[in-house]
């Protein structure tokens, strides 16, 4: 009985592999319809969220800041103090200037008067023309002195007035980089007191766009973003400006882009990352198909019993099925993203066209129909293989 179930058993095995023990090939054809999509391409970076105006208030005098008057987040009006500086040196370099210029307006005074005389006694001939001359220059030297002096006087005051720091715009202050009683030098640079900035309900982002991506920014273009303070909202801006010059950072070449970023409800604050995406193209609403339809180009291979193929000419076209028929149909198109691609002319709204196909099946048959297709790698010596066998 053991012989008998063995013999059984290995006459099934034998009939198994002499049937080839391989199901039966089934080819798979996918399909999308031609319909309205949107087409969109984005690029993606990173910037920094500043306001749109912001001034840094500085002093043009040394001295000692005596008293501040606002500090940060400070709401401020133009015109408004917000800080002094100690007003003892200047004042008194005022008052010296002050008297400088009464002295010089003494002299003149003297002077003109002089002048004058001389003047009279030269018409009646009765001094020379050297001493009229001398008269008539120490005028001039006293009226240049009163002048001087007015000007150092002005001078004078104007520092005065520096000593006040005032607010030059509308708006908060968003820094503060001095104390009070802290001495302040202004004989090189102009040292920096506040920053502040005019309007926080609108800011903007300043993002570096690669030199690869640069070339399809463009102003008016619409611009998604977030930032890590509030991961689950999405803010929405403008490209406004695409900055010409370039910026090298590790043999990196960035261009900076300003993006529009209204802040109604004051979320944004400056200084924040924000993760860009500008929409380079968007096109809604237009007729489409998945790009690999035009890249589809049906094989004899795959074809069944008593199903053909009708081609046309053309450089662009698409297949469709219509019954035991492979139909192309030449298709004007339009703008792509390499996923979808515009259909401009060709087919109806609505066709059902061919995307691409599928092998399944004996594993032999799948790999000779897989090589019969256009767009697999066929091995060099393929038919003289066959022929061998044969």
């Amino acid at each position: 009985m053991w012989i008998a179930f063995a013999l059984i058993v290995a006459i099934a095995i034998v009939v198994w592999l002499m049937s080839g023990g391989e199901k039966e090939q089934t080819v798979n054809f996918n399909s999308a319809k031609v319909e309205k999509m949107n087409i969109h391409t984005s690029i993606t970076a990173t910037g920094t969220i500043e306001p749109v105006t912001s001034v840094t208030v500085g002093t043009q005098v040394s001295g000692i800041v005596s008293k501040l008057y606002v500090d940060y987040n400070s709401v401020v009006k133009k015109g408004q103090v917000i800080a002094e500086l100690d007003k003892t040196n200047l004042t008194s370099e005022l008052n010296t200037a002050r008297a400088n210029l009464s002295s010089a307006q003494s002299t003149l005074k003297y002077e003109t008067a002089n002048y004058n005389r001389y003047k009279t006694l030269y018409e009646k001939g009765l001094v020379s023309a050297n001493d009229y001359e001398n008269a008539q220059l120490s005028y001039n030297r006293a009226l240049q002195s009163v002048n001087t002096a007015s000007q150092s006087v002005q001078k004078a005051a104007t520092n005065l007035g520096y000593a006040t720091i005032t607010s030059p715009i509308d708006g908060v202050v968003l820094s503060k980089s001095v104390e009070e009683g802290q001495t302040v030098a202004a004989s090189f640079n102009t040292p920096e007191l506040f920053k502040i900035a005019q309007d926080l309900t609108d800011m903007r982002v300043i993002a570096d766009i690669d030199e690869a991506d640069i070339g399809g920014v463009k102003e008016g273009q619409r611009v998604t973003f977030t930032v890590d303070a509030f991961p689950d909202d999405t803010f929405e801006g403008r490209v406004t400006q695409v900055r010409q010059e370039a910026t090298t950072s590790s043999n990196v070449v960035t261009y900076e882009v300003v993006i529009s970023a209204p802040n109604a409800d004051m979320k944004l604050k400056p200084g924040l990352t924000a993760n860009v995406t500008i929409m380079t193209l968007e096109k809604n609403n237009v007729m489409a198909v998945p790009s690999k339809a035009l890249r589809f180009q049906p094989n004899e291979a795959l074809l069944k019993k008593g199903e053909t193929i009708e081609d046309c000419e053309g450089d662009s076209k698409v297949w469709t099925r219509e019954g035991n028929t492979f139909k192309a149909h030449k298709v004007e198109t339009g703008t792509t993203n390499g996923m979808l691609t515009e259909i401009v002319s060709g087919i109806e709204p609505g066709t059902e066209v061919i995307t691409d196909f599928e092998i399944s099946g004996g594993v032999e048959e799948a790999d000779e129909q897989k090589q019969t297709n256009p767009f697999m790698p066929r091995p060099k010596n393929r038919n003289q293989n066959k022929n061998q066998k044969k």
